[in-house]
Order: C-alpha cells, then sequence, then structure tokens
C-alpha cells in the first residue's frame, strides 16, 4: 500500500502530466522562425512531432533542423524543396541523410563525435525534440537506447518537447532518464515501431579482413565496434572462437555484441571503466537488439562526452577499436566519410577511438577497407591511392593513424617514414595494384629503390 506521502508525489506528477499532455499540432507551436531545432535519433527521432511542424511550413521561415543522424524521414525536409521554411542539417550522415543531400535538401556539420554536446553547448538551440518511453509514477521517462546527448539536448534547449512511444526499450544507464518537470509538452506518438535495421551481410573480402583481425584478439581484450557488414562478421568470428573475458565500450551497440554475449565471450570482467558493463552512447540494430537492451542492467549507455571521450575510453587496456575507411593514400591520410566532394557518411567517433586504440595499453586502433572497388561501369580501382581523390576529405590526418587492415593484412603506421609508409600500405594493396603504386610513389619520392623495382 502507498503512504500517503507517495500517494500525494504521484497525484502531483499525474497532474503535471496532464497539463502538459497536447497534440503534436499544440506542441510544436512554440516554434517561431528563425529557430533551431536539434532531433534525437534512432528511436528517439521524433516522428508525430516532425509531421506537426512540417504542417506549419507556410507560417514559418529559415527554421533550421539538426539531427546526429535521421534514420527516417524528415517530412520537415521533403515538404520544402526550395529550404524557405526548413534547413536541414546532419552531424553524421545516413542512407536518409545521402538521399537529401543528392537533392539538396541537407547539409553535413562537421565534428568528432566526443566533442558533440560541448559544440551544442556554444550554439543556440530553441527546441529539442525526442521521443521516450511512457512516463513512471515518479515522473520520469526512459530515452532509451540513445541517451548521447541528451543531458545537452534537455538543459540548453529553451523548449522541450517529448513523444511517447510505449514500445521504447528501457535503457540503463547515465542520464537515462528526463523527469517531467523538465519538459514543456507531451505529446502521443502513435507507438510507432522501433527501427529494425540488421547488418548488412559479409562479403568474402569482409571475411578474409576479419580473419585478420580474429588473429590480433585475446581473452580480455576490450572491444569497439563501428557500423556495416565487417562488424557483424567480426562478432560472429569472435563468438565462434570463443574468445572470454571481453569487454565493451563501444560508440554504438549493434546486434554483433548480442552474439558475443550469447555465445558467453563478454563479461566485462578486466574492464578498467565501468567493469561488468557494456557501454555504449546510442544502439542501432533490430528487434533481438531491443529485446536484449531492454530493462537489461548489463547494458549501460551514456553520454557520448563520457562514451567517446580518448581519455576514458583508453583507460581500458587491449582496446580493439574497428572502423571502416573509404580510402587511404600513401601517405597515410584517411577518408572515411567522403568521396570527392560527396559526402557518404561522417566522421563521427571514428578519430575518437582511433586515438583511444593508440592510448589503451596494448590496444588497437584499426581502420579497415577493401583493398578495390568497382565503379558502375565494372572497372575496378584500388582503394589504398598515391593521393586522395581530388576534393576528398581527410578524416584521420596522417599523424593520427594507427593500424590499417585490407583482406591482404594488416599494417602498424605509427612513427614511419613517408617512404616506410608507404612501402606498408602498399604491401596490403591489391598485388594487381602495387607496381602502379610503387611508381607513383617513387614520383613523389617516398619510395627507396629497391630489387623491388626492376
Amino acid at each position: 500500500m502507498l503512504k500517503i506521502g507517495e500517494v500525494l508525489s504521484l497525484v502531483s506528477v499525474m497532474r503535471e502530466y496532464m497539463d502538459k499532455f497536447v497534440t503534436p499540432e499544440e506542441a510544436v507551436k512554440v516554434v517561431k522562425s528563425g529557430d533551431w531545432i536539434e532531433y534525437n535519433m534512432v528511436n528517439g527521432q521524433p516522428i508525430a512531432l516532425d509531421r506537426a511542424l512540417a504542417a506549419r511550413k507556410d507560417e514559418l521561415f529559415d527554421v533550421k533542423i539538426r539531427i546526429s543522424s535521421g534514420f527516417r524521414p524528415i517530412m520537415c525536409a521533403h515538404v520544402d524543396p526550395d529550404r524557405k521554411h526548413f534547413i536541414y542539417n546532419a552531424w553524421y550522415m545516413s542512407a536518409t541523410d545521402r538521399q537529401l543531400q543528392r537533392q539538396n535538401l541537407c547539409n553535413y556539420i562537421p565534428m568528432t563525435f566526443h566533442e558533440q554536446p560541448r559544440l551544442i553547448q556554444d550554439i543556440p538551440t530553441d527546441v529539442t525534440m525526442t521521443a521516450v518511453g511512457p512516463m513512471d509514477e515518479n515522473g520520469y521517462f526512459y530515452v532509451g537506447p540513445q541517451t548521447f546527448l541528451m543531458p545537452v539536448m534537455v538543459d540548453h534547449a529553451k523548449k522541450v518537447l517529448v513523444e511517447v512511444n510505449n514500445r521504447m526499450p528501457k535503457a540503463h544507464g547515465q542520464h537515462a532518464l528526463i523527469h517531467i518537470s523538465q519538459v514543456d509538452y507531451v505529446v502521443d506518438s502513435g507507438d510507432p515501431p522501433l527501427l529494425n535495421i540488421p547488418t548488412p551481410p559479409a562479403t568474402e573480402v569482409d571475411k578474409a579482413i576479419a580473419g585478420q583481425i580474429l588473429d590480433v584478439m585475446h581473452d580480455g581484450c576490450c572491444i569497439q565496434l563501428g557500423i556495416g557488414s565487417l562488424p557483424g562478421i567480426i562478432g560472429k568470428y569472435i563468438a565462434q572462437a570463443g574468445l572470454r573475458h571481453l569487454g565493451v565500450h563501444t560508440e554504438m551497440l549493434g546486434d554483433p555484441f548480442v552474439e558475443m554475449y550469447e555465445a558467453g565471450c563478454i563479461d566485462g570482467s578486466r574492464k578498467a571503466t565501468d567493469p561488468g558493463k557494456m557501454v555504449y552512447c546510442f544502439a542501432l540494430g533490430t528487434d533481438k537488439l531491443w529485446q536484449f537492451i531492454d530493462d537489461n542492467p548489463i547494458c549501460h549507455t551514456g553520454p557520448v562526452s563520457y562514451v567517446n571521450n580518448p581519455v576514458v575510453a583508453s583507460q581500458n587496456p587491449n582496446l580493439i577499436a574497428i572502423n571502416s575507411c573509404l580510402e587511404v593514400d600513401l601517405f597515410g591520410q584517411v577518408s572515411s566519410e567522403s568521396l570527392g566532394i560527396h559526402q557518404i557518411s561522417g566522421s563521427g567517433g571514428q578519430w575518437d577511438f582511433v586515438n583511444a586504440g593508440f592510448m589503451s595499453k596494448g590496444g588497437k586502433g584499426i581502420v579497415c577497407l577493401p583493398s578495390t572497388y568497382e565503379d558502375k561501369d565494372g572497372k575496378r580501382s584500388s582503394r589504398i591511392r598515391p593521393v586522395l581523390s581530388p576534393g576528398t576529405v581527410v578524416t584521420l590526418p596522417r599523424w593520427g593513424v594507427h593500424w590499417v587492415a585490407t583482406e591482404f593484412g594488416m599494417v602498424n603506421l605509427k612513427g614511419l617514414s613517408t617512404w616506410e609508409r608507404a612501402e606498408k600500405l602498399i604491401s596490403i594493396a591489391h598485388p594487381g595494384f602495387r607496381d602502379e603504386l610503387i611508381r607513383e610513389a617513387d614520383k613523389m619520392h617516398i619510395w627507396l629503390r629497391s630489387s623491388r623495382i626492376g
């Protein structure tokens, strides 16, 4: 039986909830022309509020929207092809964002992920919009498995709007809750299904790269995995290999971690930070992942300023950070976000974790790429190039690159001169392009003549 104080507290929070519960159309009236709006992402991405805001198009001008990455349609962008009313921007480019970019409806915001909260503090945010789980008897909403920006998104905004999705997983961790007192309006989301994004199937090249990485892993490693098909096959190989006492400190939690956990590989017992916890700042995957996270205290979500901070992550010994890239040049510069001037993804947390892997005792910051690609006409080209393609953005400067892996091997570039870097990178390039790369390296005076040049 509830005590009188508990009853009064419950009545108080329910009264406040009802006072703030409005339709999406009513809630978005707080938005004014010229405002900056921050959307949460993944399952926190606002759907009902975005749709209601889009319906106000003709009343508003120069409303700027930011999102870390859009995984669902952004109606405010779609209804305004001339961008007179809404200007949409992304901190990282998803497939949805790339499609909008091709229509000149999305712009990229350069950043490294652990600094994003600081950047938001230094720029205006008039309105924050996020989906949340249902409110509990103490007046708290669970944010769900995407808390990475919640503290600053809530504290820095002039107005906070939440839409309740009863399907939202209950994710434990730092800043996993928002109190009704921090919210200006609450709306009903209509309980849309959670995102269901399976890991893409692995190619034979992915499998070969995963094999290279598995060779440098051992019991007790702490793992960070990026997005894509390669993390999926790495997780499968680790599960099959039966590695034990692995830790997790990762920007993104995905289905591969569930597979490793269920195989008995992960217990977090050798971590220096948050021992016994699988630490992440957002999750992306399928229903299997959402069910695993839901009310599971082993899964520990936290702000990106903590999770991605290289000083924090690197405290874990044997941190193996694994991320993908698009091109590497013979000087060791890495692009993971653009091909020429065309933005493909974003820098995200790649620098954060490559740096953390290098700083970690026994750790490795690894960037991976297939040695070649084929264009739409079937022409094959090397992804290890003499210089990056014109206009290509450098994600990792040459001094910041640690290990590079292709299906032909892994090389450590730290501490190497320009000719040593060229030699190492050519050694893991596709054999069909090595002679050409040697000739180009020689022209650039980063090759020492040897018996390998006739």
